[in-house]
């Protein structure tokens, strides 16, 4: 799985071959951005990897949790990736609870069907505005 014969990987190479982030650059930005959590710490891109070590991560709008079961610094197929890591069940409660939340929260604030034309918009300007438009 790996091409380091200690088997250390770092963390931002690990993510990135798990496919959680597309390029370690991404990789790295998040963990130096407090994204990432180690065993419940805040990591560096360095921090090398364990097995059975717990990993929270953002990806998009979600909160994973996952835990270590593998160690790889080659980025292969999402089949091999997710051999990697096995999410935890209160990180998978976590996630379909923030789902569900995220699901309310766009039936509550619907988009329109169509832009609003020149004269509607004007409306929305007057009444942003106070009443002036030009």
């Amino acid at each position: 799985m790996t091409k380091d014969p200690a088997g250390a990987v770092r963390l931002d190479k690990w993510l990135w071959a798990a496919r959680f982030y597309k390029t370690r650059s991404i990789a790295r930005e998040m963990i130096e951005g407090g994204k990432v959590d180690y065993n419940g710490t805040r990591a560096k891109p360095s921090r090398t990897v364990e097995i059975g070590a717990l990993v929270r991560l953002l990806k998009g709008n979600l909160r994973i949790e996952v835990e270590v079961a593998g160690i790889s610094d080659v980025r292969g197929p999402a089949s091999e990736a997710c051999k990697l890591y096995r999410e935890t069940d209160e990180g998978a409660a976590s996630r379909e609870k923030q789902i569900a939340q995220l699901k309310m929260n766009a039936l509550l604030a619907p988009h329109p069907d169509s832009r609003p034309t020149k004269k509607e918009r004007r409306a929305l300007l007057s009444i942003k505005h106070g009443g002036y438009s030009k």
